[in-house]
């Protein structure tokens, strides 16, 4: 590469390219050429030279002006040394994307200060009536809370935080890798840019204490497993006086020994006899929320069989309407019966299968059932 190649085509971009379209042309060069992924490749290493060198160029709008109306001539002694080791410390703010570092020297980033608490996730179990009705629960917390001797600062009465020496008070500090400079915590001050030198003796420099107390959250009527409510700013305190996080409360319904939850829907078992499965029966269901439901079983109902009745199930949580009961028929069929159960069941079976218990004609007029009865 005795000769310098077109900046344009060097990041294979058109004359016409915008600065964004530069910029992108430049980080895929550098990420495919750089010497930390291509060890001991004198080629790539030139590469990216020639990339970073056609970047300053193309990137100042001057330099580019230059370039294109002169050439390389037009930038002789505008170009940077290569010779040094840190030539690219003019272009932090673009490998800070790649790897995941922060700006060096007086660019770096502000102090971290006041900043909000994280979001604390609990679990709770209400029963099947807490979710027909709505219900107000308090939740039982034991979590690290603001200092209130300090006030979260973490520096004893009359005292303050002090900027940290190692990182100037950025909360990181930089090093030098080959071609890169990398960002790291500062190990000093862990990141908060200030350090403490007189700590609060009551929760010993740290902003916070662990505290024990209940959060009240209310359960809306309609709630079901798997659904979850934010309280907000009841989570973690905030580090140095940063407001708190949220609670998050993560819903579970009990099993209930008479209902079963399906969505918006409930279902029971209904249990009657062989007869009044064979003659019909009303019979009254009284539901989780206490309120009273008549299901009419009609005659001849079959074991298994579900009745439903809409708009008797759940509420639904938006408030529009509620869900469906179904109730399943289990017709209870004695084990042990008296003698004259037996006989009684015997005839009444001998007529079934006669036939003459189905109704095959019209009953007769009162008047003709009384000619009847007076021959």
């Amino acid at each position: 590469m005795s000769e310098k190649r077109c900046f344009y085509e060097v990041l294979a971009v058109e004359r016409t390219a915008s600065g964004d379209e530069v910029r992108k042309a430049y980080r895929q060069a550098a990420l495919k050429y750089h010497p930390d992924r291509n060890p001991g490749d004198q080629e790539a290493e030139a590469r990216f030279k020639e990339a970073t060198e056609a970047f300053q160029a193309l990137s100042d709008d001057d330099k580019r002006a230059r370039y294109d109306k002169f050439g390389h001539a037009g930038l002789e002694g505008q170009m940077p040394d290569f010779g040094g080791g840190d030539i690219f410390s003019h272009f932090q703010d673009i490998f800070s994307e790649f790897f995941g570092g922060g700006r060096g020297g007086g660019r770096g980033r502000a102090p971290r200060g006041p900043s909000r608490g994280q979001d604390i996730r609990v679990q709770q179990r209400i029963t099947l009536k807490e979710s027909f009705t709505g219900t107000k629960r308090e939740v039982p917390l034991r979590t690290p809370a603001i200092c209130d001797t300090c006030e979260g600062t973490g520096a004893k009465a009359g005292t303050k935080r002090k900027s940290c020496v190692a990182c100037g008070g950025q909360g990181q500090v930089t090093t030098a890798r080959g071609f890169v400079m990398f960002s790291q915590t500062c190990p000093e001050c862990s990141g908060e840019g200030s350090v403490v030198k007189s700590p609060c003796e009551s929760c010993r420099g740290a902003g916070q204490v662990e505290k024990s107390r209940k959060v009240v959250v209310a359960f809306p009527a309609g709630i079901d497993t798997g659904q979850r409510l934010r309280v907000p700013q009841q989570g973690l305190a905030g580090a140095q006086g940063g407001p708190p996080g949220d609670l998050y409360v993560d819903v579970e319904i009990a099993p209930d020994s008479e209902f079963e939850r399906d969505g918006m829907d409930i279902a029971t078992r209904l249990k009657i006899t062989v007869t009044e499965a064979m003659l019909g029966v009303t019979r009254d269901i009284v539901l989780p929320d206490d309120s009273v439901v008549s299901v009419e079983v009609p005659a001849g109902t079959q074991p298994g069989e579900v009745i439903s009745t809409r708009g008797k199930g759940v509420p639904r949580i938006d408030g529009r309407g509620r869900g469906a009961l179904h109730a399943v028929v289990d017709v209870s069929i004695p084990k042990s019966l008296s003698e004259r159960a037996r006989r009684l069941l015997k005839d009444l079976d001998a007529e079934l299968a006669s036939g003459d218990a189905v109704e095959s004609s019209p009953k007769p007029s009162s008047a003709h059932a009384k000619k009847a009865e007076s021959a």
